[in-house]
């Protein structure tokens, strides 16, 4: 497997939006993304539902300020102070007015300027659960147990309809897990 370094591309981009305060990142996981951005120079805030994963996290980037809790809970920053939140692999868990609603959340923990770069599950991502399975609403199944949301490039710009100025949007294969995985990769900035 390679490295998924998705985030190097946009390295330049975060420094500029950061504006020397914290990054947040909504679903760190293991600390992949939160190593990058800390290895950047960055002080990251990051948010992980999984105990272990937030263990993980903190070892694999002690610097990092990690919470162990929902990113459907309030976060750990003051509204329109942050410059960048990154959110890869963390937005589809849910039904579509809640995912909307969380998106709604992070425009608001943006400042003006501020940027969200997020990886969705594609509907084309056929080894992670994009067929196959029982289907709870429109491109959203329960995926061996858990609700898993997979997006189109409609739904994605009817997520980002409203307060969002699109920067990047594009569908990519990575090279992440086992097998190859679709995902839209979607660079937006706050829209007043």
């Amino acid at each position: 497997m390679a490295g998924d370094p998705w985030l190097a591309r946009w390295l330049a981009l975060i420094a500029g939006r950061a504006g020397g305060q914290p990054v947040l990142e909504l679903g760190c996981g293991g600390g992949r993304d939160t190593a990058t951005l800390a290895a950047a120079g960055h002080r990251v805030v990051a948010i992980e539902l999984s105990p272990e994963a937030s263990a993980d996290a903190r070892r694999r980037v002690p610097e990092a300020e990690i919470h162990c809790q929902d990113i459907r809970a309030p976060f750990p920053l003051t509204p329109g102070s942050v410059g960048v939140v990154v959110a890869s692999l963390s937005l589809h868990y849910f039904d579509w007015p809640e995912t909307s609603t969380l998106v709604k959340r992070v425009w608001t923990a943006l400042r003006p300027d501020g940027v969200l770069l997020c990886r969705l599950n594609s509907t084309n991502d056929h080894h992670f659960g994009a067929v196959g399975h029982p289907e709870i609403e429109r491109n959203f199944y329960l995926v061996d147990g858990a609700p898993k949301r997979f997006f189109d490039r409609d739904s994605v710009d009817r997520l980002f309809a409203h307060g969002w100025h699109p920067i990047s949007v594009e569908e990519k294969v990575i090279d992440r897990y086992d097998h190859p995985k679709s995902v839209w990769e979607a660079v937006l900035e706050r829209d007043d």
